[in-house]
């Protein structure tokens, strides 16, 4: 996966916008104004690449047991967030997709129902 794949996974999702709220380097995915992937260009383009991910609680613990390339979260809430390490190569690509959906998913679900609604109804 390349920086370029991941923006473009990210942005095509519905109410997604791109941002850089922290400074020029990390690049961040809102739905509805909230966080759901991020991920360091810089980290990216030295061969560090990984993406930080919401995650239910539960899963987040059993990814981090099977899978080496997947940690608590970088600078995030530990329980809900995991670094997801991409340059390993130890996590397949369509994983890597499911994860990005399942944050993605985390965060709408926890949007209010009105917003939710109007939005993706």
């Amino acid at each position: 996966m390349t920086i370029e794949d991941y923006r473009d996974y990210c942005i095509a999702k519905k109410e997604v916008t791109e941002h850089f709220p922290f400074d020029d380097d990390t690049l961040v995915f809102k739905v509805c104004n909230k966080m759901f992937a991020l991920a360091s260009l810089k980290r990216w383009e030295e061969g560090d690449a990984f993406i930080n991910l919401k995650c239910d609680p539960e899963y987040a613990q059993e990814l981090r047991a099977e899978f080496d390339s997947v940690k608590p979260g970088y600078h995030m809430h530990k329980q809900q967030w995991n670094s997801v390490y991409i340059h390993t190569g130890e996590l397949p690509p369509k994983l890597i997709l499911e994860l990005i959906d399942h944050s993605y998913d985390m965060v709408v679900k926890g949007l209010p129902k009105k917003v939710r609604e109007q939005l993706f109804n």
